[in-house]
């Protein structure tokens, strides 16, 4: 059996059953199913097979997922289009693409000029006027899709997952029963789906859910959080950490139901300690905070009042060793680099074989994340091995210091950047979202900083802001802080 066979035998068991709900219209498993294989058909028919790259850029819409689905079907190396891009990015996405999947809330002038010469399918009547039963073609080590990353480093990185990753992995197959997979996409009953589907993450959550024999719920405007959750009868909800910031922001002062809500995933940075409690005393049980990156998928998840500090144990198929700079593995406690293997993994970079080899070694995903397992095997991360601030050619993670800064009574969120500086070669510059009507004393900031990592560690300076600008992947966006940043 090869991606996506599982998916649509779980669509073929409870066909009457609702996958999509927008609004009042719903689609059942069947019309889902019936929608991939017309989608099949109509790919076929513009000669794409195993192997061909297909661009997909769509809303979050029943069409869109089936349109991605279908084109597994048929082998093809499927590249979501994410919206907003800017046109040198796309150029890049779209470089290697055989046709361009498109929708009319998609298709824009420069999307279109930059795909000049590729076919367009166009999301409509004549691309799905045929049908054929959905038979998988994939082979198990071509690729399958590729996540281009934000780009706020640079040109985006293609993560390329092979079908093989797809077929084997945890997330696209009937969960195991007893696992904590099970466990999981029990709560996804109805499943708050929004964003886009070239979010790896968004479309990780969606494929638990129709797994899991959920419904996708999207929302027909921009989810307005934390109201959204109980007017939609929502189960299980995906957010960032700035998003999870928000909604504490109205929890602690509004009464909003949350007494459906039976899982909430924030994932896409860690979230500090004493903010993590407070998430558990104003929403309760559903809090779950899941540690993954686009190379891996999700990693591990933490429940409400579990692991004490830490991101939680591995998920099924997943296992995680601390090791040395030499790639050593370390025993528990010890602090090193987190090294993580799945059959989920990416198999490399889209071309580009030198980043390919920096980061897979021998099976395993060198994360680049710094942390230390404890005995009960909870994993607890100290910061980006890259996410660092050298001063007097000394390393700073910057994590450890936004934790500091953020344990302080006054300060309700803390962002670290390493800025260049005359005397040290670089200096750590805090910004600094205090909790409302506070004002925090940056000498008490100042002297907290210290007694936790010495004097050394310290920002050189501070900047208070009223919030934080967030990156089109959800996270904090650190480059446009320190763009901010005025001489």
């Amino acid at each position: 059996m090869v991606h996506p066979q599982a998916l649509l035998d779980e669509l073929g068991r409870a066909p009457e059953d609702p996958a999509f709900e927008h609004g009042s219209r719903v689609t059942s498993r069947r019309e889902l199913r019936e929608l991939i294989g017309r989608f099949t058909a109509g790919l076929r028919a513009a000669g794409l097979g195993p192997g061909d790259g297909v661009g997909i850029a769509t809303a979050v819409t029943p069409e869109g997922f089936a349109a991605i689905i279908a084109a597994q079907v048929l082998g093809c190396r499927v590249v979501g289009v994410r919206p907003g891009l800017p046109v040198p990015q796309l150029r890049h996405v779209v470089s290697d693409v055989g046709a361009l999947v498109v929708d009319v809330a998609s298709e824009t002038p420069e999307l279109l000029g930059t795909v000049a010469g590729v076919p367009i399918l166009r999301v409509g009547p004549e691309l799905l006027a045929g049908h054929e039963e959905p038979v998988p073609q994939g082979r198990p080590d071509d690729i399958a899709t590729v996540v281009y990353t934000s780009g706020s480093t640079g040109v985006p990185k293609g993560v390329a997952y092979s079908y093989r990753a797809l077929t084997e992995g945890r997330v696209w197959r009937a969960p195991v029963p007893g696992s904590a997979h099970e466990r999981l996409g029990a709560g996804f009953g109805r499943f708050l789906l929004f964003g886009t589907l070239t979010s790896a993450v968004m479309l990780e959550q969606l494929g638990v859910c129709l797994l899991a024999g959920g419904t996708a719920v999207v929302p027909a405007e921009l989810p307005d959080f934390p109201w959204v959750l109980p007017r939609l009868r929502i189960t299980a909800a995906l957010m960032t950490v700035p998003r999870l910031h928000q909604v504490l922001d109205v929890l602690r002062s509004e009464d909003v139901d949350l007494s459906g809500l039976r899982t909430l995933v924030v994932a896409g940075s860690p979230v500090p300690p004493h903010k993590l409690a407070e998430a558990v005393e104003l929403i309760g049980p559903a809090m779950h905070h899941a540690y993954g990156q686009t190379e891996t998928g999700m990693l591990t998840i933490c429940g409400a009042g579990e692991g004490h500090g830490s991101v939680g144990k591995a998920c099924d198929t997943v296992e995680i060793a601390v090791r040395d700079a030499a790639g050593v593995p370390l025993p528990a406690g010890a602090e090193g680099e987190v090294w993580v293997r799945t059959p989920s993994a990416l198999a490399g970079y889209w071309r580009d074989e030198a980043t390919t080899a920096q980061v897979l070694r021998d099976g395993w995903v060198r994360t680049q994340d710094v942390g230390w397992l404890d005995d009960a095997g909870y994993l607890h991360l100290s910061g980006r091995a890259r996410d660092v601030v050298i001063v007097n050619a000394v390393i700073h993670y910057t994590g450890p210091i936004e934790r500091a800064i953020a344990a302080h009574p006054d300060v309700d969120q803390a962002y670290v950047v390493a800025v260049p500086d005359e005397l040290t070669g670089e200096a750590a510059h805090a910004f600094v979202v205090p909790v409302p009507g506070r004002e925090p004393n940056l000498d008490a900031v100042r002297k907290a900083v210290a007694a936790e990592l010495g004097e050394a560690a310290v920002p050189a300076r501070f900047s208070f802001v009223g919030a934080v600008p967030i990156a089109p992947s959800g996270k904090p966006d650190k480059a446009a802080l320190r763009a901010s940043i005025v001489d």
